[in-house]
């Protein structure tokens, strides 16, 4: 997508962005859990996670979302984000669905799925996003809601 993409109607529905890909690290979990306190067995004890279902350490998912969602900005400013970005809208529809492990590589595919107009000077444009590894693995899918300005009055 070309730079000058910075306002609501530059955007198409079913248009689509690929991010660049991040890989996840032990120390990424381990700072995780020190910001947030959460120090879950599954993500911080390697004996409790080798006997639980995944055999092994996971990322929390919450650190995916986050990691993930902010990696589709790398394709540089006003790609995906409007330059008229007024504000995040939302997420919905949130689904951890494979687990993330220690050196998965990861990167975010959106599709812009409708883009709704609120008033002459604002709209919301809604994506699909998935979060998926170096093994074709969607492991969390969103949408979200993105709060940006309109090139121009459309009456």
């Amino acid at each position: 997508m070309p730079a000058d993409k910075i306002f609501l109607e530059d955007y198409r529905v079913g248009e689509k962005l690929v991010s660049p890909a991040r890989t996840i690290t032990e120390t990424d979990i381990v700072q995780f859990a020190g910001l947030t306190g959460d120090w879950h067995p599954l993500h911080t004890d390697t004996g409790y996670a080798a006997a639980s279902p995944f055999g092994e350490r996971i990322a929390h998912g919450m650190l995916v979302l986050s990691i993930g969602s902010a990696l589709i900005f790398r394709l540089g400013p006003y790609v995906a984000l409007p330059k008229s970005f007024i504000a995040f809208y939302g997420m919905e529809r949130v689904r951890f669905v494979a687990p993330t492990k220690i050196g998965d590589t990861l990167h975010v595919e959106c599709e812009i799925t409708a883009i709704e107009s609120k008033d002459p000077k604002r709209g919301v444009l809604v994506c699909d996003n998935k979060i998926v590894n170096q093994r074709g693995e969607t492991c969390v899918s969103y949408v979200t809601k993105i709060l940006c300005g309109r090139a121009a009055d459309p009456a």
